[in-house]
């Protein structure tokens, strides 16, 4: 081969460089471009009795750097990143609602039980039954309005869910388009493929793991299979499948997220779809938000039945027995629509005892013997034994004829806030007093004394009509006229006297009967006496009393908290989530920033290094054109010489 074309062909190789290393200047601060550098290769040489003789130079191939084992630490990294700031910009603003000092429910709690306490300093008068009325009607308010704020974050979540399923079939149909391209544009040995395009999809499939954390895995003829969740496929060569945003079937208020094949929709598991911003949406509904709603319900519905059933247990200020205080949320229950529409089934779920509830929902299903309630917070089962059955404090009543894998979600605590309403229109309604009074007649010789006497909810099965005279007899030492059954207690150890039975006279015994109690001490004279009559309700405030005790009585947590006890536990639990999140978050964002740094040293671009080889190649190119002058000075020469 002559000179001259040994040096055009060095001229057109640094051309090449020069065109390549002028394009990575250019691109250095374009998102997902990959450094590139020409390969140059020696051109086959021409040989002869005298040796090989080169023929100069190839451009082999501009190779693209790229390292696929750090590309995938970044995706994984961006999924993270991504999945826990989404989450802690939605749990930070549930915590901002939740720990107002101002807006929060523990100051509207405290005034409330402070206008409690209100109605024994005033002698449950006018004045103090307004402010009663006022304070309960605030803390109403007050639940209904944070609930409504949480309603407001689930609607969010809701729209959150819907555009990264949009974005992410907007990111399958773009990388299975790509897909198509690439494999059309390289060649059969694979060794040139569109470098830009192979950028281009590797940038999709980063912001695709900005909504879920997918998969990828190299296919044929250069293209790239990405699936999501527990493996289903979201891209496989050219095709690209897709999700679709769908309510829940068991809730079609909540948007959740089903795969479609053939033109059907099937749920996903919610579980399975993690990392970014779909991962965190469906994680942050499921582990905060739902509990804080149901909590929060927990809180409303326990705080109205233990007032509810104080009030009942007294006398409202016409001499009434009292009614309810605040409205009470039922069980909200929802079947399966894909339920077989032929089933009869109805359940019903009635709170029985608010002290046991959890913040959980359940899970009724039939698999095709049995009726089964699953506890969804740890998933516990409980095979329904006999109508109805009481599990949490929750009466499960099913009835009606069901197919197998009928199913139906109960949510016993969600509206809790929601319904949690004032039903007085009256302060004179607030059974402030007992309704039984206990006296000594000033007949009595002894010193024998009685309590003011209290009552429980069995004294609602039968409320006194008529005064009881209980008889001291000193021979005996017993006492009679005790209308029914009378348990007494004495030094914690109680003995039951069947009616008609009369029981001993112990100075300081505790005396229970039809649901009244007292207590009976001092030294009475023979046939001193005791009455215990319905009271009048004027003046008393011996049962508002036993409402503001309620304040400080563990109630919640089968026992074991107080309703501010409780909330300052949502609160707190909320609060450290918060913070685990954004712990979590700081430290995903570093770990994110180093994959990336390290992918960077592979395929980032150098300005300095692309300056220094702008010159190399530079001066390649001025070399390869001296190269070829002189070829042209010798042709001219020969040309000479031949004249």
């Amino acid at each position: 081969m002559s000179l001259l074309s040994i040096g055009k062909t060095g001229l057109y190789a640094a051309q090449a460089a020069l065109a390549t290393t002028g394009n990575n200047i250019t691109n250095a601060n374009v998102a997902g471009y990959s450094r590139e550098v020409v390969v140059q290769a020696t051109a086959t040489s021409m040989g002869g009795s005298n040796g090989f003789i080169g023929t100069g130079t190839k451009v082999a191939q501009v190779k693209r750097y790229s390292d696929d084992f750090l590309n995938a630490q970044v995706r994984t990294a961006q999924a993270s990143s991504s999945g826990l700031d989404a989450y802690q910009a939605q749990v930070q603003q549930v915590d901002n609602l939740l720990a107002d000092t101002t807006s929060g429910l523990s100051p509207a709690l405290q005034d409330f039980f402070s206008a409690v306490q209100n109605l024994t300093g005033d002698g449950a008068g006018v004045s103090s039954r307004g402010s009663f009325l006022s304070s309960a009607d605030t803390l109403a308010a007050r639940f209904q309005s944070m609930n409504g704020r949480l309603d407001e974050i689930r609607k969010g979540v809701n729209t959150q869910v819907t555009a990264s399923v949009t974005s992410i079939n907007t990111y399958a149909k773009q990388i299975a388009q790509l897909n198509d391209q690439i494999g059309k544009l390289t060649d059969a040995a694979g060794l040139n493929p569109p470098n830009d395009l192979l950028d281009k999809r590797d940038q999709l499939i980063m912001d695709l793991n900005k909504q879920i954390k997918a998969t990828v895995v190299a296919g044929d003829n250069n293209s790239l299979t990405v699936s999501i969740g527990n493996g289903q496929p979201l891209v496989v060569g050219t095709s690209a499948f897709q999700l679709a945003a769908t309510n829940s079937p068991t809730d079609q208020t909540r948007t959740t997220v089903g795969y479609v094949t053939q033109g059907k929709i099937t749920p996903m598991a919610e579980s399975a779809l993690t990392g970014g911003e779909l991962g965190a949406a469906l994680q942050f509904r499921t582990q905060s938000l739902d509990m804080a709603q149901n909590s929060m319900g927990r809180i409303a519905i326990a705080l109205a039945t233990a007032m509810n059933d104080q009030n009942h247990l007294g006398l409202d200020g016409n001499g009434n027995p009292g009614g309810d205080i605040f409205s009470i949320a039922p069980a909200e229950v929802t079947k399966n629509v894909n339920n077989n529409q032929t089933s009869t089934t109805t359940v019903a779920a009635t709170v029985v005892d608010a002290t046991k509830l959890t913040t959980s929902d359940y899970k009724v299903d039939f698999d095709g013997t049995n009726y089964n309630v699953y506890r969804l917070s740890d998933n516990t089962k409980t095979v329904i034994q006999s109508q109805p059955q009481v599990i949490d404090g929750l009466s499960f009543d099913i009835q009606g004829t069901a197919d197998t894998g009928d199913n139906f979600l109960v949510r016993p605590t969600l509206n809790g806030s929601a319904n949690f309403k004032l039903a007085l229109t009256d302060g004179a309604q607030i059974a402030a007093a007992a309704p039984i009074a206990t006296n000594v007649p000033l007949t009595n010789s002894g010193s024998g004394k009685i309590s003011a006497g209290s009552v429980d909810k069995n004294y609602l099965a039968a409320p006194l009509t008529a005064p009881v005279t209980l008889t001291f007899d000193k021979a005996s030492g017993t006492l009679s006229g005790f209308p029914a059954d009378v348990d007494v207690t004495v030094n914690g150890t109680t003995t039951t006297y069947p009616a008609g039975t009369n029981p001993p006279f112990q100075d300081g015994a505790s005396y229970t009967v039809a649901g009244m109690s007292f207590t009976l001490n001092g030294a009475p004279a023979d046939t001193d006496t005791f009455t215990i009559a319905p009271n009048t309700g004027l003046g008393d405030t011996r049962n508002a009393s036993l409402m503001g005790d309620l304040q400080s009585t563990n109630v919640l947590d089968g026992g074991k908290a107080t309703f501010q006890s409780a909330y300052a536990t949502l609160v707190s639990t909320v609060g450290n989530k918060t913070r685990e999140v954004q712990a979590n978050a700081e430290a995903a964002a570093a770990q994110l920033t180093q994959a990336q740094s390290a992918a960077n040293n592979v395929s980032g671009v150098n300005l300095d290094e692309e300056a220094a080889n702008l010159l190399k190649y530079q001066q390649a190119y001025q070399a390869s054109g001296k190269v070829m002058q002189i070829a042209d000075t010798i042709f001219n020469a020969l040309l000479q010489i031949g004249h």
